[in-house]
This record gives structure tokens, sequence and C-alpha cells, in this order.
């Protein structure tokens, strides 16, 4: 007889949001850590948006801040709702940095992104 599971989303298995081979390791539950070693004291960078043209902009501001900065971490920009969601994001645009909410709700100029990021180095 078969067993059905009606409801229950499979679990997945949550990976490093930077490029640093650590897939392999065990994902802490309920925390919003980066699992690998931090690059520059930075793993990741992700602005949160819904593709209007402030969180647009607040994403191009965080990758010349980056690169003005001379980092050498990608900028992920994520529009999908459920991921947003998952921050706890209610007012966007959204800067996350070592997947925790740094600033949501205002767009950043590229030096005032400087100036967040610096708080992280």
């Amino acid at each position: 007889m078969a067993l059905f599971n009606f409801g229950k989303k499979k679990e997945e298995k949550k990976s490093c949001c930077c490029s640093c081979s650590c897939e392999a390791q065990e994902p802490v539950e309920n925390t919003n850590s980066c699992y690998g070693e931090a690059v520059e004291g930075i793993c990741c960078i992700k602005v949160l948006g819904a593709g209007c043209k402030s969180c647009h902009d607040q994403y191009e501001n965080a990758k010349t801040a980056v690169a003005n900065m001379g980092l050498s971490v990608e900028v992920e920009y994520v529009t999908d709702m459920e991921k947003v969601m998952a921050y706890g994001v209610m007012s966007m645009p959204a800067i996350v940095v070592n997947e925790k909410v740094a600033v949501f709700g205002k767009v950043l100029k590229s030096a005032e992104v400087e100036t967040l990021l610096r708080k992280y180095l």
C-alpha cells in the first residue's frame, strides 16, 4: 500500500549563497547566516525588489559600490516574491548582506551602500 504525503513539501537542502563550495556542509536550520567562509568579510550581497525602477536603481547602485570598493563579490538581484518574503521584508528595495537584511524601504546612493558595506569588512 502506498502512503501519500499530501500538503507537505519535500525539504530542500540549502546551499551557500557564495561560490565557496560549501554545498556539502549541512545547513543550520532556522538561521539567516551564510554557510561558507566570508570573502573579505562579505560572502554575499542581494538586492531584494519587485522589478520596479527604484529596485533596479538600488541594484545598479549596489553593483557600483561593490566595484568602487574592489570587492570580489557578485550582487544578486532577487525578484521572486517567495524568496523576498522569506527575509521578512515588507518594504522594498532591500539590501541583504551575508544573509541578513541590512536596509529596506529606501534607495541608497552608491556612496551610502559603500558606507553600509564597510561595516561588514
